[in-house]
């Protein structure tokens, strides 16, 4: 695997730091920092418990998790012109959030695009952008360590990709499985998580809110939506790699 790390930027130091960066034009406040994965569990009165374990430890350590901006409560229907689903605010009036900002957020994936003929699949954009000026890839995954009140009638589909030359940002995807149930978000629970690899598998990674830089805008627009233009984007990390300018993470200073 080491193959794909090879990179001109040498590594500065023990830690690897990764940038990340709220993008949004209005109402960025309500998008949290992404955070270490929390416990509410109490206090461990056992040596033997099962938090002192270091495999656990190690395990939970290197993970992060982005909170839930907005409280969605959402239903699969159908048109009645033409038969074909259409998502639907099933909380209405009592929506925290009105529904053309729903609307904006959310989209429905043509059917054709779909894994699964019977599993429609949606997306959430959120402005999330994760940076590194050294070899790191990242992996976008399901919260697995938080438990819900209300199950997702579906599951998230997760991806990673090298942030160091391939910055972009995050969609929540979702594929429905059993639609006659609600998918319902709540604003502050755990809403996916996000895991970095480096050289070093041992090497901890350090989390730093980073500028969105004129440089930095400009080689993320060069990257996004290549997908509307050709297949196997994977293929261009080469040309990406050639154009990148020397330095994206610049830390945000307050």
């Amino acid at each position: 695997m080491l193959h794909l790390f090879k990179h001109k930027l040498p590594i500065r130091s023990r830690t690897a730091q990764v940038g990340w960066i709220v993008d949004a034009e209005k109402a960025g406040v309500i998008w949290d920092a992404p955070r270490k994965i929390s416990s509410e569990e109490p206090a461990a009165t056992h040596a033997k418990s099962v938090r002192y374990c270091p495999a656990v430890i190690e395990h939970e350590a290197r993970y992060f998790e982005v909170p839930c901006a907005i409280d969605v409560s959402l239903r699969i229907g159908k048109d009645q012109k033409t038969s074909e689903p259409v998502l639907i605010n099933s909380a209405g009036d009592q929506s925290t959030i009105r529904s053309k900002q729903l609307t904006q957020l959310t989209s429905l994936v043509a059917r054709k695009e779909w894994r699964h003929p019977e599993r429609p699949l949606i997306q959430i954009k959120t402005p999330y952008l994760f940076i590194a000026d050294e070899p790191v890839y990242m992996t976008q995954l399901p919260p697995f360590a938080f438990y819900a009140k209300t199950p997702w009638p579906g599951v998230q589909i997760g991806g990673r990709f090298p942030i160091h030359i391939w910055p972009r940002h995050l969609m929540w995807a979702f594929e429905w499985y059993d639609i006659s149930k609600d998918l319902v978000l709540r604003r502050g629970d755990p809403w996916f998580y996000v895991r970095f690899e480096t050289e070093d598998p041992s090497r901890p990674v350090r989390l730093v809110e980073a500028d969105m830089t004129e440089p930095l805008r400009q080689y993320t627009n060069s990257v996004s939506t290549v997908t509307n233009y050709v297949s196997r984007t994977f293929s261009l990390f080469n040309t990406a790699r050639e154009r990148r300018p020397k330095t994206l993470m610049v830390p945000k200073r307050r």
